[in-house]
């Protein structure tokens, strides 16, 4: 929801600049920037409506793309970005046939075989785009269990779908 009297495209206008440099400032990157200044905008659509005061739009602003890049900086920490040339050899050997017979539809299938609570976890998580934080709300558990149920789901959409792809069935882990 946009406030009706700070007109969207004229706070674009007004602090797009400023947001793009200070997110640049700390992201290096030109691409992250825009994400950055993109996501932060996207806040304001969403929530700028709360503020009370309309002089500290500015200061909304620049607040909320700080806290934006530390949250992706924390994410960063937690799960690093690699080149897939430097990773490569420790890839696990797929069966040739595996990335053919991978489709949506196989993918569908293999997570209606998942248990209850790890397929909605992983569904809502995958499938439709929601946060930690916001499944933990729709499925009433603590965050922590929506992070082991989405592992846990991982681990077990893994297991069926490969277990369709080799001759062998794929060993349970503990």
């Amino acid at each position: 929801m946009i406030r009706s009297d700070v007109d969207f495209e004229e706070l674009v206008r007004d602090h797009h600049a400023a947001l793009y440099r200070f997110a640049l400032s700390m992201s290096r990157q030109p691409s992250d920037a825009a994400d950055l200044v993109q996501e932060t905008f996207l806040r304001w659509a969403r929530h700028g409506h709360r503020l009370a005061d309309p002089s500290r739009v500015r200061a909304w602003l620049f607040t909320t793309l700080y806290r934006e890049a530390g949250a992706r900086r924390r994410r960063l920490l937690r799960f690093p970005h690699f080149s897939l040339a430097d990773v490569e050899p420790e890839l696990p050997d797929i069966p040739p046939a595996a990335p053919a017979e991978t489709d949506g539809r196989l993918v569908l299938e293999a997570l209606a075989r998942l248990d209850a609570p790890f397929a909605a976890a992983v569904a809502l998580f995958y499938l439709e785009n929601y946060t930690y934080p916001e499944i933990a709300g729709i499925l009433r558990v603590p965050v922590g269990t929506v992070k082991s149920r989405v592992a846990r789901g991982i681990a077990q959409l893994q297991r069926h779908l490969l277990s369709r792809t080799s001759d062998t069935p794929a060993k349970p882990r503990p």
